[in-house]
């Protein structure tokens, strides 16, 4: 009967435990929520709460662009807000004891960002990889540890590097020597934005080279000048080869955008057993000399379709 009694009484102490240690989880949980694995902790209210310090005009532009449109489930209104690029920041906005800010938002950008640049270009490329940026991996500005705010300015409803007439200003920050060259006698108009960098490279990668959109530079340059591309009855190689062989791609002090001026371009590859045999020299240009062929287009007085030529005569590329 004691026996019984014992373990009676001892079950009775045990439920009533467990009753305890459950009901004080529960209470626990009720005041401090869990959270589920894999998942993180954002700030509570969102945009609100950041923009209690952030209310900036170079901060709130941001909500006139397409980063924050409520419609596009990716946006940061329709996800996270702006720990959406900044990642999950709970801590950020809180103060300590001494009134001095709790550490940086988990992500920022920037040069001077402790973020390592592969860091910050994953959480634009989590929505922009596709179209045109679908090579960024392994491209040369992948390489050279280029993150996407070096050339784009999120929090602004006018992004230079969208604008034809602001574009170029952005890319000359890294490419001096392509301004110099764009500033020359003979360029293509960049500056006027009539034509601008991304007319001709994929700044986010391709399969040519040179970030050029097409595989090839001829491919580039025939996008405007088809009348080059042929088929011709008779080809000029260095010009089927490469368009880079005699011109200058940004700008140059010759006309035409030629590496050098006619006739010594030609005779870079036309000397020796091919007409003429005469190394041209400055002795030749008035009042000194008088060869024609130095004077006004030089070879091309007489040869003008260098570029290939439907002439019966020939190779002779004539008119």
């Amino acid at each position: 009967m004691k026996s019984n009694l014992l373990w009676h009484a001892t079950a009775i102490l045990l439920a009533a435990l467990f009753l305890t240690i459950t009901s004080l989880q529960y209470a626990q949980a009720e005041e401090q929520p869990a959270i589920p694995k894999g998942e993180v902790a954002y700030t509570e209210n969102g945009n609100d709460t950041c923009l209690n310090c952030h209310n900036t005009p170079s901060v709130t532009a941001i909500l006139n662009t397409s980063h924050a449109q409520m419609a596009d489930s990716r946006t940061m209104f329709a996800t996270h807000g702006c720990e959406t690029c900044h990642g999950a920041s709970p801590e950020h906005y809180k103060m300590t004891e001494t009134e001095e800010w709790n550490p940086r938002p988990k992500i920022t950008y920037g040069k001077n960002s402790p973020v390592p640049v592969s860091e910050q270009n994953k959480i634009c490329l989590d929505c922009h990889e596709s179209g045109k940026r679908m090579n960024w991996r392994g491209s040369q500005h992948q390489f050279a540890d280029v993150s996407c705010v070096s050339c784009h300015a999120v929090h602004t409803s006018q992004d230079k590097v969208l604008s034809k007439l602001t574009q170029p200003s952005v890319c000359y920050a890294c490419h001096s020597t392509q301004r110099a060259q764009a500033l020359m006698f003979s360029r293509h108009p960049i500056n006027e934005g009539k034509v601008v960098c991304s007319d001709c490279h994929n700044s986010h990668g391709s399969f040519g080279p040179k970030l050029l959109v097409k595989e090839t530079l001829n491919d580039s340059c025939y996008e405007c000048h088809q009348e080059k591309r042929g088929p011709f009855l008779w080809e000029h190689a260095p010009v089927r080869e490469d368009c880079s062989n005699c011109h200058m791609s940004h700008g140059s002090a010759q006309p035409r955008l030629l590496k050098l001026r006619t006739p010594w371009l030609c005779q870079q590859c036309h000397l020796g057993a091919f007409h003429p045999s005469t190394v041209y020299s400055g002795t030749g240009v008035p009042p000194q000399g008088g060869a024609d062929r130095l004077l006004v287009q030089g070879c091309m007085n007489c040869h003008p379709q260098v570029h290939g030529s439907n002439h019966p005569s020939g190779i002779g590329l004539m008119r």
